[in-house]
């Protein structure tokens, strides 16, 4: 079950909504639970014994690294065997096949692979889970001893598929606090959720026909074919998870429950680092938490801090210390999204354009300075969103690719017999998409957009349409409801899609 799905729409969100209402305040939290144990179920089935093997070693790891002293031996150990246990168990459920590959082709052995089922959302709550451990062993959380506090952190429903990644602080005490579903939370969980249904339904949905074409006979094309590829991709991936996130933030907004934001407008970015900042918001903020700062602030780093400055001087002892931080984030980064090397190849593939960005800095700064040039020109704002595009859609494609081989492939092939000329005379008709369907791809893209500039000046679309009068807010809601139901890609000639995010 899938939360663009008429059974959860119309049927499961509803009677929970309803059922939690009905309820009486001290109960809301557990049955909040029952319908997420409940939800992983329809999703997973049996596999649910995961999430529960889960919950119970997390929450009795947390009760035992709380007791420990501070600073103490025991917390430590006790601390590095739940991260052991936690990563162990995703690096056996996802991992196993992949490392039995690799062994495969470099010692020329026949190990056969393994069959493992994975349950849903298990690369999410995993990174929830050693978020509340290592919160409780630094001591900035109490541990939790209500069970049923830990096991809906880990499995509140909206979530479970494709996040966002809270951390304990984010959502722990709302969850449990079991509010009373307002008029305006319903409302405008409800629009949020229609918004989200609308980017996945009618634009991404629509694109995944030209995508799963250009990937998949990636040989048949050449030049800016295989360039569309990677914009097509990135475009249906933003329009397909930021539209999940919307559905997600929207269902949970109806229980008064506020979920960590996932994107902000992010091809506005005008460097990579800066779209890491907006896109996939919480899964950085958790590698910057758990992995960056932990690194940054270790002793090899500091070491290396007083040693560098000594003998290289600050340049090259703060571009050490980037590559020190940097890399395992990155490197972790790729893994995270699944077994495949091109998902590394990803990781990688950013770690050397920041770190590029790090080694350049001063360069930037001196020419900035010695011409005078006004950075905030609104054509060198241009540039730098178009040159960040770039970077954005070749990884991408690497990303959507079906093996690194297949990507650097067809990176291969964007140099060959590029003619813009082929995408009007047939080549982009000859993707399974007509003039019906590419128009409106790019009318939902013009309105995303508009939305998008409005969110980045601080104004607020629905906030706006609030406060005009009743027939227009209902005119609004319903032109909305009607573009899904008409526009939507479902039904016949459209191939049923799944929620990307939720594979990883």
């Amino acid at each position: 079950m899938a939360y663009t799905e008429l059974i959860y729409l119309l049927l499961f969100l509803p009677c929970s909504v309803l059922v939690y209402q009905i309820m009486p305040v001290r109960l809301r939290k557990y049955v909040l639970l029952l319908f997420s144990w409940f939800f992983f179920v329809l999703c997973s089935k049996k596999l649910i014994i995961y999430l529960f093997a889960t919950t119970l070693f997390v929450y009795v790891m947390g009760l035992v690294i709380g007791r420990a002293p501070m600073k103490s031996g025991m917390r430590k150990a006790m601390f590095l065997l739940g991260l052991a246990g936690l990563f162990g168990t995703l690096l056996c459920v996802k991992y196993t096949n992949f490392f039995i590959r690799i062994i495969n082709d470099l010692g020329h052995h026949s190990l056969s692979a393994l069959s493992i089922a994975a349950p849903i959302g298990i690369s999410f709550y995993t990174l929830e889970a050693v978020s509340y451990l290592t919160e409780v062993y630094w001591g900035r959380a109490e541990a939790e001893r209500n069970f049923c506090s830990v096991a809906l952190f880990l499995s509140f429903f909206p979530q479970t598929m494709e996040g966002p990644i809270a951390r304990w602080q984010d959502t722990s005490k709302q969850l449990v606090k079991g509010e009373d579903v307002h008029l305006s939370a319903l409302q405008t969980g409800c629009v949020r959720i229609l918004w989200g249904l609308f980017k996945k339904m009618v634009v991404a949905d629509r694109l995944n026909t030209a995508v799963s074409a250009l990937f998949t006979n990636y040989a048949n094309y050449t030049g800016a074919m295989t360039a569309v590829s990677g914009i097509f991709y990135a475009v249906q991936l933003y329009m397909e998870f930021s539209g999940a996130m919307d559905i997600v933030i929207g269902s949970a907004e109806i229980f008064g429950i506020t979920l960590p934001e996932n994107f902000r407008q992010p091809f506005f970015s005008q460097s990579a680092a800066e779209f890491w900042r907006r896109w996939h918001i919480t899964l950085g903020i958790w590698c910057k938490t758990y992995l960056f700062y932990p690194v940054t602030t270790s002793r090899l780093c500091m070491k290396w801090n007083r040693y560098g400055r000594k003998r290289f001087g600050r340049y090259i002892t703060r571009i050490g210390i980037c590559a020190m931080s940097l890399t395992p984030v990155w490197l972790f980064n790729g893994i995270w999204h699944g077994p495949q090397m091109n998902y590394i190849f990803y990781g990688i593939y950013y770690l050397i354009i920041l770190m590029i960005g790090e080694m350049l800095e001063p360069v930037k700064k001196a020419f900035y300075k010695k011409t005078g040039f006004n950075k905030n020109n609104v054509f060198w704002h241009a540039f730098r969103i178009l040159r960040t595009w770039i970077i954005i859609f070749t990884g991408e494609m690497f990303f959507r690719a079906s093996g690194l081989k297949a990507g650097l492939a067809m990176f291969h092939r964007i140099f060959e017999n590029f003619q813009l000329s082929v995408l009007w005379n047939g080549g982009l008709m000859s993707l399974g998409l007509d003039h019906h369907d590419y128009l409106v791809i790019v009318i939902g893209i013009v309105l995303v957009l508009i939305c998008d500039i409005f969110q980045e000046k601080g104004i607020s679309v629905w906030d706006a349409v609030k406060r005009q009068k009743t027939p227009v807010r209902w005119a609004c809601v319903y032109l909305l409801l009607f573009a899904i139901i008409i526009f939507g890609a479902y039904g016949t000639g459209y191939d049923k899609v799944g929620l990307i995010y939720a594979g990883f």
